[in-house]
C-alpha cells in the first residue's frame, strides 16, 4: 500500500472516531439529566424486587417499630424566596414557612420526620430523620433566612440517603416520602434529573413537589413518576402539603409482607 493511501485511511479512521466519541459524550449526557420516562421501568411497578434498601444481615441497630412512616423535606429558602409574588404581596418565604409549619403539625405524632434546607446559612440538614420531634421540625423552619441559589440535586441526594438509612433499620417496611417545596429551578450544575431517576427506578420513596409560584413546567413534575402540585396562592401551597398525608397509604407490617409474597 502506498504512503499516501495509509495516511488517507489513518486520517479517516482518526475522524470516524471522534465522531463517535463525540455523538457518545451527547447521549451519556442527554441520559445522565432526563427523568425516567417509562413507568414500567419503576421500582414501584416491579411487583417482586426487594433490592432496596441493601440490607446487612449483621446489623444490629434495628428499629422498634417497622411500619413508621417517614417524611424528609427539602425547603427552598434560596434568595427568590424573598420576592412576593403569589403570597398576597408578602415575601413568599414568610407565607411558605407558614404552611410548612403547619404540614409539619399535621404529621403523625409517630412517624420519623427530617428536614434540609438551602438558604442564606447554605445547605444542610437542619432536623435528623429518626431523631428530632415534630416541635424541633417547627423551630428550624422558623429559623430559614431566604439567601443563596437552589441545589435541588445535593438536598435531594441528601435526602434520599437519609431515607435509605432509615429503611436498612426498618429492613425495608414502613413508608418513605420526600416532599420537595420550591419555587425555581435549580442552580448551575444541580439539575436532579439523575438522583431522582435513580430514586424513582431503585427504591419505593415517593417524590412529592410543591411548585410555588412557577406554574407546573418545572422538571420534576413527571407525572406518572412523580406527584406535583402547583402552587399559586397561600391557599393552594396548603392544600399542596395537605395532599402529601392524603395520598399517603396505611401500611403495616403484615399488609406489606401479604403485598411482598
Amino acid at each position: 500500500m502506498k504512503v499516501s493511501n495509509i495516511i488517507v485511511f489513518v486520517v479517516f479512521a482518526i475522524a470516524i472516531a471522534i465522531a463517535f466519541s463525540f455523538s457518545g459524550t451527547f447521549v451519556d449526557n442527554e441520559v445522565s439529566t432526563a427523568l425516567p420516562t417509562d413507568e414500567n421501568n419503576t421500582y414501584a411497578a416491579k411487583a417482586t424486587d426487594n433490592s432496596w434498601p441493601n440490607i446487612d444481615e449483621s446489623q444490629t441497630n434495628i428499629a422498634s417499630d417497622l411500619s413508621t412512616k417517614n417524611y424528609y423535606l427539602v425547603f427552598d429558602g434560596s434568595g427568590s424566596m424573598e420576592d412576593s409574588g403569589c403570597s398576597n404581596r408578602r415575601n413568599k418565604i414568610n407565607v411558605a414557612k407558614e404552611s410548612v409549619t403547619k404540614f409539619i403539625s399535621k404529621i403523625p405524632d409517630d412517624a420519623n420526620i427530617g428536614l434540609v434546607v438551602f438558604d442564606t446559612y447554605g445547605t444542610s440538614e437542619r432536623t435528623l430523620l429518626g431523631e428530632s420531634s415534630k416541635v424541633q421540625a417547627i423551630k428550624a423552619i422558623s429559623k430559614v433566612e431566604a439567601g443563596g441559589g437552589t441545589p435541588l440535586k445535593s438536598s435531594i441526594a441528601h435526602a434520599y440517603k437519609s431515607l435509605s438509612q432509615q429503611a436498612q433499620k426498618q429492613l425495608g417496611y414502613g413508608e418513605y416520602h420526600l416532599v420537595v417545596i420550591t419555587d425555581g429551578e435549580a442552580s448551575g450544575g444541580e439539575d436532579p434529573g439523575f438522583v431522582v431517576r435513580e430514586m424513582i427506578n431503585k427504591s419505593p420513596v415517593v417524590l412529592h413537589t410543591i411548585g410555588f409560584c412557577i406554574g407546573g413546567g418545572h422538571p420534576l413534575n413527571q407525572p406518572g413518576l412523580t406527584i406535583y402540585k402547583a402552587a399559586n396562592n397561600p391557599q393552594e401551597l396548603d392544600k399542596g402539603l395537605d395532599s402529601v398525608l392524603a395520598e399517603a397509604t396505611d401500611f403495616d407490617v403484615d399488609t406489606f409482607e401479604g403485598q411482598a409474597q
